[in-house]
């Protein structure tokens, strides 16, 4: 049964802070040098007196903007209450500047005619600058946003795509490890052979202990060594007298995520290529360690009939490296060598971060 793709979850709007930044604060005394000097021939001022308001009052324009982007509040938009800010700071900290000179004496600053006009002025312009500057900065934070939005989509999709992947690369496994084992049962029926009716009850055992595991979207290293022993054990009883193996995985690595079957497709190929052939059968011995303490290494060697100097990489050995290319990312490695006794040891290199159990 097929299931709708899961939608893309909106980022959350990160939590403003209520102080601006270091490069708002530069641009603001930037800004007030540029302004007290286009003020500077309209009014009495003096330069310095200028520069000090228009500073004074730029920084209340961007604190309130700051303050009121920060605002949790649900009855006013978040774009209409900085707007609003900016405007009644643009008319308030003109004033306050006015009332500090005049001490406190609101009627002897209306009484002041060019001081009355100058704070007019500087209200004025504080209104249309800070409502410029409002504007581009929540256009610049609506860009950031749809940034961001654009990023996790897209982060999404390649996600569901490698999920898609590697579900595919595992359907395509099983069917062959399936029929190879059910090939072998019946080899064992056609010839008559003792072993094949407790072959045949283990390999039930093993597939109705197995089969759920397959399809775990969160199979761990745990899982796969239970897995690659109940294959051996199973291919023990076929051949008693030419099969021996060990599995050993340290109790530390077996919380790491592994895609299911991927260190069984090694040792089904170990089997099947290298004690299979063999005359005298030989040893299979699957393990795992750390190399250092960013990578995880895990190995199945055989003492079977070695590498064919001819032979094409198979489909399984195709199909695992690009499993483990899906689940671990480029990182991940397969390498095959030859034994100096005799024999093949595979071993699969990954990543330590990127497999380990939540």
């Amino acid at each position: 049964m097929s299931t709708a793709p899961p939608s893309v979850t909106p980022p959350a709007e990160p939590r403003r802070k209520a102080l601006p930044r270091g490069r708002q604060l530069l641009a603001v005394v930037l800004g007030a040098i540029v302004v007290a000097a286009v003020l500077k021939p309209v009014t009495f001022n003096r330069y310095d007196e200028l520069f000090g308001e228009t500073l004074f009052v730029g920084l209340m324009l961007l604190f309130a903007f700051s303050a009121a982007g920060a605002w949790r509040q649900r009855w006013l938009p978040r774009r209409a209450a900085q707007f609003a800010a900016v405007t009644l700071a643009a008319v308030v900290s003109p004033l306050i500047v006015q009332l500090v000179t005049f001490r406190g004496d609101f009627a002897a600053f209306a009484a002041s005619r060019h001081h009355v006009i100058g704070y007019v002025l500087i209200a004025v312009v504080a209104t249309l600058i800070g409502t410029m500057f409002a504007a581009v900065a929540l256009r610049g934070e609506r860009a950031r946003a749809q940034a961001l939005q654009f990023a996790l989509e897209r982060e999404t999709l390649e996600r569901q795509a490698a999920d898609a992947r590697l579900a595919l690369l595992t359907a395509q496994i099983q069917p062959h490890f399936l029929l190879n084992t059910l090939a072998n049962v019946q080899e064992l029926v056609e010839s008559g052979s003792p072993q094949a009716v407790p072959v045949f009850r283990s390999l039930i055992e093993y597939l109705r202990a197995c089969m759920p595991r397959l399809q775990q979207p969160d199979a761990t290293l745990a899982d796969e060594e239970r897995l690659v022993r109940a294959y051996l054990e199973v291919m023990h009883m076929r051949m008693p007298d030419r099969l021996a193996f060990s599995v050993d995985i340290p109790a530390e690595l077996r919380a790491l995520r592994f895609p299911p079957m991927a260190l069984l497709t090694l040792v089904e190929n170990a089997v099947r290529h290298g004690i299979d052939p063999a005359c005298d059968g030989g040893r299979i011995e699957v393990g795992a360690g750390r190399t250092d303490a960013q990578t995880i290494r895990l190995w199945v060697a055989d003492t079977g009939v070695g590498l064919s100097p001819h032979a094409p990489e198979g489909q399984g050995l195709a199909n695992l490296k690009a499993r483990l290319r899906v689940f671990f990312g480029e990182a991940a490695r397969v390498e095959l060598s030859e034994q100096a006794a005799g024999g093949v040891r595979a071993d699969i290199r990954v990543p330590v971060g990127a497999g380990a159990a939540a």
